[in-house]
C-alpha cells in the first residue's frame, strides 16, 4: 500500500516555467496566425472551420483513450512477451511450469504446431540460478517442461526433464544450447506417454506389480531405470557347485552397474553402459529388491481349465518351485528323445535345469497338469538379459493334442504384457514341431541356423495388431474347448 503522501509528486519550479513560456509562445504564434489570414476575403471562415476540426479531434481523443484504458501495456502479458523473460518467471514459480508460463509469440507452442516428447538428463553445478539458465535456454527453443526430477550428487545435480518440443527441433540442436548455458554429460532419447507418468505413482505401480509377482522384479527395475540389462547370477550353479557370486546386503553401485543381493541368493546386476547409475536410482532400485525380499516366494495361483478334442480336461496355470517333485517325475516318464530336443545336452543333467526353470527370479512358468493332479507340459518364458526365451517341455504320451500350441501362445502373451519387443527359441534344426508351432502365431519371425542348432526369433512389436488379437485369443476362458493342433509338429 502507499500512502496520501508519498503519493503526492513532487513540486518542480523548472517545469512551470518551462510551462508557462510554452504558452506565451502558443499564444504569440496563434495570434499572428490569426492576423495574417484574418486580414483576407476568407479569413474568418478558415479561422472558424479549424477550430471545428480542432475540437473534434480533441473530443474523438478522449473517447477514443477511455474505451482502450484496460488494455496492458505491451510486454506485460499481451503478445509482446517473449520466451525468455517468461522462463525466467517460470523458474522463480517452479521450474515444472518454465517454459509453459511463456506468452503467445515466439516463446510458447502453439496448440496447431505438431510436437515430440524427449527425455533429457543433464548434469549442472549446484549453484543458484543454473536451474533457471537452462530454462530460459528451453524456453527459447519454444519447449515446454511437463517433467522434472533431480538426482543430488557429490558434486552438481543430475536434472531429469520430459520436454514437449517442436517436431522440427533435432537433438543435437537442442543438445548444443544446453552446453551453452552450463549442461555437461547431456542424454537425450525420445520419450512416449507412458513417461508422462509422475515418479512416485510409477513407483507405488511397480511395488504393486511386484508384491503381487516375484517374476515382476526384474521388469519392474527394466522399467524403473529405462533400457538396461538385468542378470540374475545364482550363488549355486546348475551342477550344485558354488559360483563365487555375492554382494553385500546394501548393495554395490559402480557407474554405470549396480550389484544387488537377490533375496533368493546370488547377485541382481544391472548394467546400462549409455547413461551412469545416480544414488537416487540405486536408492529405488535397493527399495525394490528389499520389498521383494520381505514379501519372500509368491506366484499368482489363477488357473484356467480347458478341454482337449477328445473330452479330457487340463489345467493350465502358473508354477513354482512347489513344482518341483512333479516336474522330475515328468522327465522320468518322457523319452530320451524328447528331453534332447527340449535341453539340447546331456539327458542325464535334464533334471539339475529344474530347479533355475522354475524359479520366478529367471522367469515365469506355465504347468499343464490333468484331472488327476499330473504334470504333463511345461512352457517357459526366461528373461535372458535384454531378450527373452521361450521353451516347451510336453510329456510323450500327451503330444500330438495342441497342448505345445496352447502354452507358446499364452507365453507369447505373457511378453506382450511384460512389454517385450521380441522372444526367441532355441532347439534343434529338425525338429518340424517347434518351428510349425512359431509359425503358427502368425508373427514376423527371424531363422539363424548354425551347426544344427536353429533359433526362432518372433517379433511382437512389428504387427502390434496381429499380436493383440493373439493376446486376446489365448486367454481362454474356463472350461473352453482347446482347439485341435492342425499339424503334427504344432500339436507338440
Amino acid at each position: 500500500m502507499t500512502s496520501a503522501k508519498s503519493a503526492r509528486r513532487p513540486h518542480h519550479w523548472r517545469r512551470d516555467l518551462i510551462e508557462l513560456a510554452a504558452l506565451f509562445t502558443a499564444v504569440a504564434v496563434a495570434d499572428a496566425i490569426a492576423n495574417l489570414i484574418g486580414h483576407q476575403p476568407d479569413g474568418p471562415y478558415l479561422l472558424v472551420a479549424s477550430a471545428v476540426v480542432l475540437v473534434a479531434t480533441a473530443g474523438f481523443h478522449t473517447w477514443w483513450a477511455r474505451r482502450h484504458s484496460h488494455a496492458p501495456p505491451f510486454g506485460e502479458g499481451g503478445s509482446g512477451s517473449d520466451g525468455a523473460g517468461a522462463a525466467e518467471h517460470g523458474a522463480r514459480e517452479g521450474a515444472g511450469a518454465a517454459s509453459r508460463a511463456g506468452g503467445s509469440g515466439a516463446g510458447r507452442i502453439t496448440g496447431a504446431e505438431e510436437t515430440a516428447l524427449w527425455r533429457m538428463r543433464t548434469t549442472v553445478r549446484d549453484v543458484p540460478g543454473s536451474l533457471a539458465a537452462l530454462c530460459v535456454a528451453l524456453a527459447g527453443l519454444r519447449v515446454d517442461i511437463l517433467t522434472l526430477g533431480t538426482h543430488p550428487l557429490t558434486r552438481g545435480t543430475v536434472d531429469e526433464f520430459l520436454l514437449r518440443a517442436p517436431a522440427s527441433l533435432q537433438a543435437a540442436e537442442l543438445s548444443r544450447e544446453i552446453s551453452a548455458v552450463g549442461g555437461t554429460s547431456t542424454w537425450i532419447e525420445r520419450a512416449d506417454a507412458h513417461d508422462l507418468v509422475d515418479v512416485p505413482t510409477r513407483m507405488l505401480s511397480l511395488a504393486t506389480r511386484t508384491a503381487l509377482d516375484a517374476a515382476e522384479l526384474p521388469l519392474a527395475l527394466r522399467q524403473l531405470l529405462g533400457r538396461c540389462t538385468i542378470h540374475s547370477l545364482p550363488a549355486v550353479s546348475v551342477t550344485g557347485r558354488p559360483t563365487g557370486e555375492s554382494a553385500q546386503v546394501e548393495g554395490v553401485l559402480e557407474e554405470t552397474v549396480m550389484r544387488l543381493r537377490d533375496p533368493s541368493g546370488g547377485v541382481i546386476s544391472v548394467e546400462r553402459p549409455y547413461l551412469p547409475f545416480t544414488p537416487t536410482e540405486f536408492a529405488r532400485a535397493r527399495a525394490l529388491v528389499e520389498l521383494d525380499a520381505r514379501l519372500g516366494p509368491r506366484v499368482p495361483r489363477s488357473e484356467d481349465v480347458l478341454t482337449l478334442p477328445e473330452g479330457n480336461e487340463i489345467t493350465v496355470r502358473r508354477a513354482d518351485h512347489g513344482d518341483l517333485a512333479a516336474a522330475r517325475a515328468m522327465h522320468d516318464r518322457c523319452s530320451q528323445r524328447t528331453l534332447g530336443l527340449r535341453y539340447h545336452g546331456p539327458v542325464a543333467d535334464a533334471d539339475r535345469y529344474l530347479d533355475h526353470l522354475l524359479s520366478p527370479r529367471f522367469g515365469r512358468t506355465l504347468a499343464v497338469q490333468t484331472a488327476s493332479g499330473k504334470l504333463v507340459a511345461l512352457g517357459h518364458l526366461l528373461w535372458d538379459g535384454d531378450e527373452t526365451e521361450v521353451a516347451l517341455l510336453v510329456e510323450d504320451d500327451w503330444q500330438r493334442r495342441g497342448i505345445g500350441s496352447e502354452l507358446l501362445g499364452r507365453l507369447v502373451a505373457l511378453a506382450v504384457e511384460a512389454g517385450c519387443d521380441s522372444v526367441y527359441a532355441v532347439t534343434q534344426s529338425h525338429n518340424t514341431g517347434m518351428v510349425a508351432a512359431m509359425r503358427a502365431l502368425e508373427l514376423p519371425l527371424d531363422y539363424q541356423i548354425e551347426e544344427g542348432t536353429l533359433v526362432i526369433t518372433a517379433r511382437l512389436t512389428t504387427d502390434r495388431l496381429a499380436t493383440d488379437q493373439l493376446t486376446t485369443a489365448r486367454l481362454t476362458t474356463e472350461g473352453a474347448a482347446l482347439p485341435a493342433a492342425p499339424t503334427e509338429g504344432a500339436r507338440r
